[in-house]
C-alpha cells in the first residue's frame, strides 16, 4: 500500500467524528431557546386535585416550578361551588412560586373548581383548572325572622275585650214616680172637696133668717 492510500485510510474514520460533532452541537443551539421558552408548570396545590377534605381552608395554595411575574392582573384565581358562585375571599397574592388564594370562612359540602392564570418567569401567561371535593358543610343557615303573620299565628288567640251590646228594655217602675203621682192626686182630691165645701158654706151664708130648707 502506497503513502497516499494510508494517509487517506488514516483520515477516514474523522469524518463520522466531525458530523456526530456538528450535529450535536446543531442540536444544543436549536433546543436551548426552546427549553427556556417552556412555561412554568404547576406542581402542587393544597387542598390537591382530585382530593377530598374536610371542610373548605382558609386559603387554597398554588405552587410552581419558578418564581412567577407578579403585577396587576397577572394573577387570577377563581374558585366554585357546586352552583357556580364563587367563594374566594380578596385577591390572589405572588411569593416566588407560590400563589395564595384566601377563601370564605363558611361553605356548603360537595364539589369544587379551580381555575387559575398566571405569568410564567418566561413572560408568557399560561392557565390551567382542577377541582376537589369537601366533605362537610361549614356554612352557617341563615336566621329567618318571623312575620308579623307569623307572630300573629303563633300567639294565642284571644277575642278583643269589647262594651257589652245595649238593648232596649223596658223602662222600670221607678217607685219615687209612683209615688209623687199618688200624692199630685191627693192633693188633687183635696181642692177639690175644699171647693165644695167653701160652695156649700157660702150659699149658706147668702140665706136670709128665717129661711128654711123645709118643702113645700
Amino acid at each position: 500500500m502506497n503513502a497516499v492510500a494510508k494517509t487517506a485510510a488514516r483520515r477516514l474514520p474523522t469524518v463520522p467524528i466531525a458530523l456526530a460533532a456538528a450535529l450535536l452541537t446543531a442540536f444544543l443551539v436549536l433546543s436551548g431557546p426552546l427549553v427556556a421558552s417552556a412555561h412554568d408548570a404547576l406542581t402542587a396545590s393544597s387542598p390537591a386535585a382530585d382530593s377530598t377534605v374536610d371542610t373548605l381552608p382558609a386559603e387554597l395554595t398554588l405552587t410552581f416550578s419558578a418564581k412567577l411575574i407578579d403585577g396587576e392582573g397577572s394573577t387570577e384565581v377563581v374558585v366554585t361551588d357546586a352552583d357556580g358562585d364563587s367563594v374566594t375571599d380578596g385577591p390572589a397574592t405572588v411569593n416566588g412560586a407560590i400563589v395564595t388564594q384566601p377563601l370564605v370562612s363558611e361553605a356548603e359540602a360537595g364539589a369544587y373548581h379551580v381555575v387559575w392564570k398566571v405569568v410564567s418567569s418566561d413572560g408568557h401567561p399560561t392557565s390551567g383548572e382542577f377541582s376537589f371535593v369537601v366533605a362537610e358543610t361549614t356554612a352557617v343557615a341563615p336566621v329567618v325572622e318571623p312575620t308579623t303573620s307569623a307572630t300573629e299565628e303563633a300567639l294565642p288567640s284571644t277575642p278583643p275585650t269589647s262594651a257589652p251590646p245595649t238593648t232596649d228594655a223596658p223602662d222600670a217602675a221607678d217607685p219615687a214616680a209612683d209615688a209623687t203621682g199618688i200624692w199630685l192626686l191627693a192633693a188633687l182630691g183635696a181642692l177639690i172637696l175644699a171647693a165644695v165645701v167653701v160652695v156649700l158654706l157660702s150659699r149658706r151664708g147668702n140665706r136670709k133668717p128665717g129661711d128654711s130648707d123645709a118643702i113645700g
